[in-house]
């Protein structure tokens, strides 16, 4: 049972690193939205390419447009705190549990 409860826990703890990066793909690309980006970069073009399929997912499901300012970054934010604190914090819960 103790490589099941070891599996678990490795994923919980990829899990959380690649949310922890993608958060912080997200808060760059929010950053750099807030000036003028050359759409060729490299960086620019990753940025966008990596976010754009979510953010323009949650961007639809806003039933609002407050005035030129974008909050999909933010709920995309939120949405990974909560999913680091009741996914992940459950798998590392249920891995202890089989311990």
């Amino acid at each position: 049972m103790f490589l099941l409860s070891n599996f678990l826990q490795a994923t919980a703890s990829v899990l959380q690193l690649v949310l922890t990066l993608y958060m912080w793909i997200v808060v760059a690309r929010a950053l750099i939205s807030w000036v003028n980006p050359d759409p060729y970069n490299p960086i620019v073009r990753f940025l966008h390419s990596a976010t754009e399929p979510l953010l323009y997912r949650v961007r639809r499901m806003l039933p609002f447009a407050a005035g030129g300012l974008d909050f999909s970054p933010l709920i995309v934010i939120f949405a990974i705190y909560f999913l680091e604190g009741f996914l992940v914090q459950s798998l590392r819960d249920l891995a202890f549990s089989m311990r």
